[in-house]
């Protein structure tokens, strides 16, 4: 018992969240193993070497999040001082300099190790800290155009703007993450609809320019974002025009049946291109039936409810709009990656969270986590009577963290 009670001490905060992340990393470990057989093989490789990189990926994971999680929430409110500059930086330097995968220079190399990691990870966590931080902050003048909602609006464009040079479908995914924490920190309705609707009209010309512009006047990713979207509509006229990933995508999804075939027996990942990054939740189904899917997706929507319980007993606006935030982010990339596989979405490059092979995600998604679980440790605190009580607790925090931050 004393065993169990210290292992409850080591690792604090909401334990659903832990038993989600635990069952979700299964999930990887399994299907991350099936998949890269045969990329061991091309590549000339023993077959247990991506999943020893991929084991040690998910250990150090654990280590950023129970780190993470044991710095006290208040603490990570001026951290978005830091983080927001170097998100930018890291994006232009991305942009411009960094490593380029089919042109989209999305990845930045770090000296030494010889690892890559996403600029717009770094940029989309400075994002939330500096929306939690300023909607707690101005509540008392959110309504205000310029002292409230003009500075949140102006920054998280500008960071979806610099994401969306080299990669589409995240700036997407970090304006409607920003946007809905705008609308729960209480903005004014008039400002919130009225961005949605000019917004609305702007997407919808550009989507008509990108369509009917000539190839050589489109920049950057706009050229793959026209393909990608012309061929998803083709889909929808006939299966024949579906992508080679997506009939690969749907053949597996198929042939998973009702009845698992366990790890390993997946057909479809010597054939289906990405079989460990963006269709894994395909390998998902096959290996594990229809119930494994459904399961996984239930794992995601359980995380997002458990985040939903953790802002509604928050004291502390900050603490809300943080975890909603970094959660917001996590299932909506998931959902992301998940209507891709079926064909309900166009092919966007977006990873499953915590399931998909990968290096940098991983590791800031561990750490996203490691935050909401110190927001859910302070609540628990909180409940208990350990926990600060004074109302302008955030305010004199900040004034102790001005010379570090």
């Amino acid at each position: 018992m004393s065993y169990i009670h210290q292992i409850g001490k080591t690792f604090q905060g909401d334990r659903s969240i832990w038993i989600i992340v635990t069952l979700l990393t299964l999930f990887s470990i399994m299907t991350v193993y099936s998949s890269t057989s045969l990329l061991a093989v091309k590549d000339n490789k023993d077959i247990h070497v991506y999943l020893f990189k991929h084991l040690a990926l998910i250990i150090a994971a654990y280590g950023f999040m129970w780190f993470m999680h044991q710095i006290s929430y208040q603490y990570y409110s001026g951290l978005y001082k830091v983080m927001l500059p170097l998100g930018i930086l890291a994006l232009l330097y991305a942009s411009f300099m960094g490593v380029k995968v089919n042109d989209a220079g999305r990845w930045i190399r770090i000296p030494f190790i010889n690892q890559t990691f996403q600029a717009s990870d770094l940029a989309r966590l400075g994002l939330i800290l500096f929306l939690a931080r300023h909607l707690s902050k101005h509540q008392n003048e959110i309504s205000d155009f310029k002292k409230g909602f003009l500075p949140a609006l102006g920054v998280t464009l500008l960071i979806a703007f610099l994401v969306f040079i080299d990669n589409i479908s995240t700036s997407i995914m970090i304006m409607v993450t920003a946007l809905i924490m705008m609308f729960l920190g209480r903005v004014r309705y008039l400002h919130f609809f009225g961005t949605i609707i000019i917004g609305l009209v702007f997407v919808a010309l550009g989507v008509l320019f990108v369509l009917k512009a000539p190839d050589e006047f489109l920049i950057k990713r706009l050229s793959t974002a026209k393909s990608r979207i012309t061929s998803f509509a083709d889909a929808k006229k006939s299966y024949k025009d579906v992508s080679y990933q997506v009939k690969q995508a749907n053949i597996a999804i198929a042939r998973g049946g009702w009845l698992p075939k366990g790890p390993g027996n997946s057909t479809q990942k010597n054939f289906l291109p990405n079989a460990f990054s963006d269709y894994v939740f395909a390998i998902v189904v096959e290996e594990w039936s229809l119930f494994g899917g459904l399961f996984l997706i239930f794992l995601y929507l359980a995380l997002m409810f458990r985040v939903i319980v953790l802002v509604m007993k928050s004291p502390y606006t900050f603490g809300a709009l943080l975890a909603l935030g970094l959660g917001l982010s996590i299932v909506i990339q998931a959902f992301f990656n998940i209507g891709v596989t079926i064909g309900l979405l166009p092919a966007t490059g977006v990873t499953l969270p915590l399931v998909s092979m990968g290096g940098s995600s991983i590791i800031f998604i561990a750490m996203a986590l490691g935050i909401i679980l110190s927001v859910s440790r302070s609540v628990q605190e909180d409940e208990l009577g350990k926990s600060p009580s004074k109302e302008n607790y955030m305010d004199n925090l900040e004034l102790e963290l001005e010379g570090v931050v």
